[in-house]
């Protein structure tokens, strides 16, 4: 073989090599994204930014999945997925335990998962997970009181849903900063809302009645629960008065701290969390590269009027 001609070839190769990632990138995918329930202002933003993710990645075709706040729901969406030989999905599940078995079927059938905002730390081979630190989210909701009742106060503490991820580490989190000053911050009333507004209300106007005293402060582990828990404080003409503080950012939140009815907010990047687990998903799923850590966890921030600029959807005020 001549030089030139070997040159001529090496340049054909050459030339292959270099197209073969396109081919990759051009791969059609159709990957299921589910949520544990959009009734959730802050699960319908999380789908809403998955989605446009994977429109902007392209040639995906998106299966989305309502778990409507039934975790048989939800594993029933991921069986069904399964028949149909979906390349990935991305869940955030309705509760850790219960969703365990049909994530375990989906990764056993070779079909990779991330699972994003909630995690599932029972099931072995899931392929990464996207979240905020909630314990650390906790933590910024206790040293925020802190900040507010530097000599003490009394708080009380509206919990998640029972058996999520996030709603045990937030909790740990906001006791993480308080228990070690407990001779000076106390919990006067602690129990669930399940992350539902209509929840926060009820348990909220039923700890206001039953305690006397209005605590200083209310941590509720979702913005739901605080808005929730804000239409008892009106009730009361307490707005203002009781610090309220919640968690998630939600557009309506950073409007009630802006106009001063609630103090503060707990930013966890929810869009940032929901595009970085599209992008590994498809990264792995069209040319195997998986992800450098298995665990990306966001640093939540305290919003309050001194800094809404922090609020990821600050710009959806109106």
């Amino acid at each position: 073989m001549s030089t030139r001609t070997l040159a001529t070839a090496l340049a054909v190769v050459g030339s292959l090599l270099v197209s073969a990632p396109s081919w990759a990138a051009d791969k059609h995918l159709t990957i299921m994204l589910s949520s544990p329930d959009l009734a959730f202002p802050f699960s319908v933003h999380i789908m809403k930014e998955m989605q446009d993710e994977a429109a902007k990645l392209g040639n995906i075709d998106v299966v989305v999945s309502d778990g409507q706040r039934n975790s048989s729901k939800q594993s029933a969406d991921i069986e069904a997925a399964i028949t149909k030989g979906v390349d990935g999905i991305v869940i955030s599940p309705n509760d850790s335990a219960a969703l365990a078995p049909a994530i375990q079927e989906a990764i056993d059938a070779k079909i990779p998962v991330v699972t994003v905002d909630r995690s599932v730390d029972s099931v072995k081979g899931i392929l990464a997970h996207v979240g905020a630190d909630n314990v650390k989210g906790g933590e910024v909701q206790g040293e925020l009181i802190i900040k507010l009742f530097p000599n003490g106060a009394n708080v009380m503490n509206l919990q998640g849903q029972p058996g999520t991820s996030a709603a045990i580490d937030r909790n740990k989190g906001l006791h993480n900063a308080l228990d070690p000053l407990a001779t000076k911050y106390k919990f006067v009333f602690e129990d669930t809302a399940g992350f539902d507004r209509a929840k926060g209300l009820s348990v909220t106007e039923s700890a206001l009645a039953s305690m006397g005293t209005p605590p200083d402060a209310i941590a509720a582990a979702n913005d739901d629960m605080a808005l929730g828990a804000l239409e008892a404080l009106k009730g009361r003409e307490l707005t203002g008065k009781v610090k309220l503080i919640g968690f998630d950012a939600l557009p309506e939140s950073l409007g009630k701290v802006r106009d001063g009815s609630m103090t503060g907010t707990i930013e966890q990047m929810p869009g940032k969390q929901g595009r970085q687990a599209v992008d590994i998903l498809v990264a792995f799923a069209r040319d195997g590269k998986a992800p450098e850590n298995k665990i990306t966890l966001l640093t939540p921030v305290a919003v309050t009027k001194d800094n809404l600029n922090a609020g990821e959807r600050l710009g959806e005020l109106k």
